[in-house]
């Protein structure tokens, strides 16, 4: 397990959007992404030396494949080094992230605006007319 003794360093993340009192999320999903990653760390998955690289290397590659940079897709990298990082640790697979993906995109696209979205089986089930 990684060490977890350094507390977290927001300012050891490259282009983190931030106020004067912390971190500024653009939709819950970005702010659920950010808690998600302290709590992996905080439970030894990672340390933050690990995140903050991991981090690191999507931005350079997202820019490396022309994202502008402009500061709007901050958590959809953040969302892939993550997902990146907890298949890497063994904790999840590609295959099994993907598949959640999925399944949360089939509730979305079945929830009228403004209700909450909640998984049901069929969710999970193949779709022969969508891309694996």
């Amino acid at each position: 397990m990684a060490d977890v003794a350094a507390a977290p360093d927001p300012g050891a993340l490259p282009g983190l959007p931030r106020a004067a009192d912390g971190p500024v999320f653009a939709v819950p999903w970005q702010a659920q992404a950010f808690a998600l990653t302290l709590a992996l760390h905080r439970q030894g998955l990672f340390s933050w030396t690990e995140w903050a690289s991991a981090l690191a290397a999507q931005i350079r590659a997202a820019q490396a494949a022309g994202d502008p940079d402009l500061g709007d897709s901050y958590y959809d990298h953040w969302l892939a080094a993550l997902e990146t990082l907890v298949a890497a640790k063994g904790a999840s697979s590609k295959a099994e992230l993907q598949h959640y993906a999925q399944a949360w995109g089939r509730a979305a696209e079945r929830t009228p605006h403004g209700k909450p979205i909640a998984l049901i089986d069929g969710d999970f089930a193949p779709d022969p007319g969508r891309q694996p």
